[in-house]
C-alpha cells in the first residue's frame, strides 16, 4: 500500500510516473509546509500562492532531475518554501514580522498551564503575558527569531532548520540559545515568569 512507503520510494514512483505518489506526498507534508509559511507571511492567500509555488518548484526540480535525495524530502520542501519566501519579501522590500501567533503555541514557553475554566482576571493577565512575549520576540535579531520561528510554529528539528538556512546545526543551535538568552534578559527586566527549556 502507497500509505507504508517512504519519501523517497514515493519520490522515486513519482520520477517514473506514478502520480498518485506525488499526491501522498503533498497530503503527508502540506500542514508543515503551510503552517510554517503562513507563520511567515500571515496572510492566507499569500500562503496559498506560496505553498502551490513551492509544490510546482518541487515538481520542476525532480521532473529536471535535480533532485538529490539528501536527507529527508520534508528538508527539501521546507528550505524551498523558505527561499520562496524570503525571494517574497525581498520584492517587496519588507521583511516579515511576526506580530500574530497561534496563542496556544506560547503555552510550552509559560509557567502556566492552559485553564480548564480561566477567571476573567487570569485571561486578562495571560493575555497581557502573551501580548509581552509577542513584542520581546519582535525584539530580536532576525536569524534568532527565524531559528524560534522554525523550531516554535514548524516543529523543525535543529537538523531540518539547519537545512532550510544553509547554516550547521550547531551555528542553528547557537542562534537558538542566544535567542532563549535573550528572551530570558527581556522576561526578566518585565517580571514575567517563562520556561524556555522545551527548545
Amino acid at each position: 500500500m502507497l500509505e507504508i512507503l517512504s519519501d523517497k520510494q514515493l519520490v522515486d514512483g513519482y520520477k517514473n510516473g506514478n502520480v498518485a505518489n506525488f499526491e501522498l506526498l503533498v497530503e503527508r507534508h502540506q500542514n508543515k509546509v503551510f503552517s510554517y509559511i503562513l507563520m511567515l507571511v500571515k496572510d492566507r492567500q499569500l500562503a496559498d500562492d506560496i505553498f502551490q509555488d513551492t509544490f510546482l518548484k518541487i515538481i520542476r526540480t525532480i521532473k529536471a532531475g535535480a533532485y538529490k535525495e539528501e536527507g529527508k524530502f520534508i528538508q527539501f520542501a521546507m528550505r524551498i518554501a523558505h527561499n520562496l519566501v524570503i525571494d517574497h519579501f525581498r520584492k517587496a522590500n519588507r521583511l516579515p514580522m511576526v506580530d500574530q501567533v497561534n496563542k496556544d503555541n506560547y503555552y510550552d514557553l509559560l509557567n502556566n498551564a492552559k485553564l480548564s475554566d480561566p477567571s476573567v482576571e487570569d485571561s486578562m493577565v495571560t493575555e497581557q503575558v502573551y501580548s509581552d512575549l509577542r513584542k520581546m520576540i519582535e525584539l530580536l535579531p532576525e536569524e534568532q527569531k527565524e531559528v524560534l520561528n522554525m523550531r516554535m510554529y514548524a516543529d523543525m528539528s535543529f537538523k531540518e532548520i539547519a537545512d532550510a538556512t544553509n547554516v550547521s546545526i550547531n551555528t542553528a543551535l547557537g542562534r537558538m540559545r542566544y535567542a532563549l538568552i535573550n528572551l530570558r534578559k527581556m522576561a526578566k527586566e518585565h517580571n514575567l515568569t517563562l520556561t524556555l527549556n522545551n527548545f
